[in-house]
């Protein structure tokens, strides 16, 4: 089973071309034009074990904002996409993260409906010349298009490039075991029988 999608997105704020395969080794490559966002997204690809490719063409005259959003929704629908009818995946992934000073917590559940909880202050407004508001926003656009409840809790911290370095991280491996294949439970876990509705 081969578990990739591609997706394209052309508007007048951004246009994008992304691939993703959620059983690759850790590989990313492409540009999203804003450096920052690009650390982050080499870092989800790593930790998650995902392939992701991305090209994106925003209106970064503008800000910063349109790009980091509509990434997240792309790869949002690309997880979507990518697991199908879910049959045979864990469903549920939750991790711990470490980030020096910083603790994070993420969880999924990859229901079929879409949830946020972000519990992640921030202490500046910038990361250099990056929004520290627009880490949130990414997850809830990624959220809301892959249609499941994600969690984030960051339990304590004070460098803001570690607190968002370590969501990151703990988000793509939590997502990693939520993707996974579970040989035990080859159908859709859920008692309902579909996770899609």
């Amino acid at each position: 089973m081969t578990r990739t999608a591609k997706i394209e997105r052309d508007t007048t704020e951004t246009q994008i071309k992304l691939e993703m395969n959620l059983d690759g080794s850790g590989n990313f490559s492409g540009s999203t034009g804003v450096g920052f966002f690009d650390h982050m997204l080499q870092l989800f690809t790593r930790h998650g074990c995902f392939d992701l490719s991305v090209e994106v063409n925003g209106d970064l005259h503008v800000d910063q904002h349109h790009t980091v959003e509509d990434t997240g929704i792309c790869i949002g629908q690309a997880i979507r996409q990518a697991i199908g009818d879910k049959k045979g995946i864990r469903r549920y992934g939750h991790f711990t993260l470490p980030m020096e000073e910083t603790l994070c917590s993420t969880t999924w559940d990859l229901s079929g409906r879409y949830y946020l909880v972000f519990n992640a202050p921030f202490t500046t407004e910038k990361i250099g010349e990056f929004d520290t508001e627009l880490v949130e926003d990414f997850w809830q656009a990624l959220a809301a298009n892959a249609l499941c409840n994600f969690h984030v809790n960051i339990h304590y911290g004070r460098n803001n490039h570690h607190i968002s370095e370590a969501i990151f991280k703990c988000a793509a491996r939590s997502l990693r075991m939520a993707v996974e294949l579970d040989p035990r439970s080859p159908g859709v876990p859920s008692t309902k029988g579909t996770l899609n509705s």
